[in-house]
């Protein structure tokens, strides 16, 4: 098979493969360092992230940028609010989302390009536009006539035909669906930082930063844009605009959409008491990888309802996935080799790739493999699971971790709230699995006082253990 990918921009699910044949050149919004990010936000980038190591997996080689939004309207308000220059107030929160991107294992991308960096390129581009008779001024602001470009609204589909002449909006984000002109350049305001330009002082709109971004570090068009559903229209709507405007080019290849997350089944807000940050669910003593796997199992264009049942629900897949990793470690079997081994593990492999290629269908590829440990545990119970078949599943598993990559433990990855560690003084889920395999090795090495000298501490943290014969499961006594 080959990866298929549902391709905003045209309404269907098209075969991809990178323009050159060679690297894939991919954008992906990234945050507006005004505050932490929810986990809203982190469906995405784990979506995107999910996408790009597939894309490796693939044999392709990446180029992969992602912008951090570090000036626009809200980072400004804040930033007065509280004080601080923008570069003072933005350096707390971008170093935040560094952390988190760590703690639920995104892979870092080739280039994490801030907007403040690229000020001249944003001139540039919007000189190019301004030579193509797609822009005017008022009041000391420097819009895009969108009616000057034709194919205004092929992203998104909204009709701007009807817009009365002139209407434009001066917010960086705007929720209405009707189209309105849009600030390139925002004339300069009291005690608001700003740049010199040709427009005069002032500073750029949220939808050129992107523009300028991607093309100065990707070219004139690229394969493939990711982001939020909710961004479709109007930023990239208006990347498009503006970008096509300039160069007379095809923006974006392929446009590719996350979701929309619920929070038992309501829209999250702070007003309902739902909104969580991943700090804020590490401190209740949930771990990364469980909302890691919880994110990136529910396919990027269905909607994802974020529960605590299943946050529980991943985190006892996860002990599942590991307990059988464990077994295949530290079990002892038959010596040889049994002849459906490899032909099993190969398919799984491959139902595993199948699911993957049909959109990134996640809930797909993850059923696939656990029905191949259903299996491998089947055989191993009826002992016709053989030593040298370790390796065989072995494998099976590291397909299935290069892409999910949540069976290793890892307790240096907790990201911290305002300098405050994230968890109680209960371990993390990543702590407790680290605990547990120390203590498999002491048993394995017949330190038995040290085995339960491991255990007893666990206890004394609030863990359960039990000792099963598929390995150890463990929950919060609590729960």
């Amino acid at each position: 098979m080959a990866l298929k990918l549902y391709n905003t921009l045209t309404r269907s699910l098209q075969e991809f493969k990178p323009a050159d044949g060679d690297t894939v050149r991919m954008y992906s919004c990234g945050p507006t360092v005004y505050n932490f990010v929810h986990i809203g936000n982190l469906r995405t980038f784990t979506f995107q992230d999910i996408l790009r190591r597939y894309l490796g997996h693939e044999g392709w080689k990446l180029r992969h940028v992602m912008n951090i939004t570090d000036v626009d309207d809200k980072i400004i308000a804040n930033a007065m609010a509280a004080g601080q220059t923008i570069q003072e107030y933005t350096a707390k929160y971008r170093k935040a989302f560094e952390e988190d991107c760590a703690a639920v294992r995104l892979e870092t991308p080739e280039k994490i390009t801030p907007a403040t960096e690229y000020i001249p390129q944003m001139i540039d581009l919007i000189k190019k536009i301004e030579a193509k008779g797609c822009t005017y001024e008022s009041d000391g602001s420097t819009y895009f006539r969108i009616a000057g470009f034709e194919d205004y609204g092929k992203l998104s589909r909204i009709d701007a035909k009807g817009m009365k002449a002139g209407a434009r909006v001066d917010n960086d984000e705007y929720e209405k669906d009707n189209a309105r002109d849009f600030a390139l350049w925002k004339g300069a305001k009291p005690g608001e930082p700003a740049w010199d330009s040709p427009f005069g002082p002032g500073r750029p709109g949220w939808h050129i930063e992107c523009s300028a971004m991607a093309v100065a570090e990707l070219g004139d068009t690229f394969d493939i844009h990711t982001g939020g559903v909710d961004l479709t229209f109007p930023h990239h709507e208006n990347e498009i605009a503006q970008s096509e405007a300039a160069s007379g080019k095809p923006f974006v290849r392929f446009w590719v959409h996350g979701e929309h997350l619920l929070v038992e089944g309501q829209k999250m807000s702070k007003s309902l008491g739902n909104f969580y940050t991943l700090r804020d669910l590490l401190a209740k003593g949930y771990s990364a990888a469980s909302i890691r796997y919880l994110l990136s199992t529910t396919p990027h264009r269905k909607q994802l309802n974020f529960t605590f049942d299943g946050l529980r629900g991943a985190q006892a897949a996860i002990e599942r996935l590991r307990n059988f990793k464990r077994r295949l470690e530290t079990e002892q079997f038959p010596e040889g080799a049994s002849a459906a081994a490899a032909e099993r593990a190969t398919r799984a492999i491959r139902e595993f790739e199948a699911g993957l290629d049909d959109d990134l269908n996640t809930a797909q590829a993850v059923a696939a493999l656990f029905e191949y440990v259903r299996d491998v545990n089947s055989a191993i119970d009826t002992g016709e699971f053989r030593q040298d078949d370790a390796a065989e599943a072995g494998r099976a598993l590291a397909v299935f971790d290069s892409i999910f990559d949540v069976l290793n433990p890892d307790s240096g990855t907790a990201a911290t709230t305002d300098g405050d560690p994230a968890g109680s003084a209960r371990p993390s889920g990543e702590e407790i699995e680290a605990l547990i395999a120390k203590r498999a090795e002491a048993r394995k090495s017949r330190d038995f006082a040290l085995a339960d000298q491991i255990r007893d501490e666990v206890q004394a943290r609030g863990v359960v253990l039990e000792d099963t014969r598929a390995g150890v499961s463990w929950h919060y006594a609590d729960q």
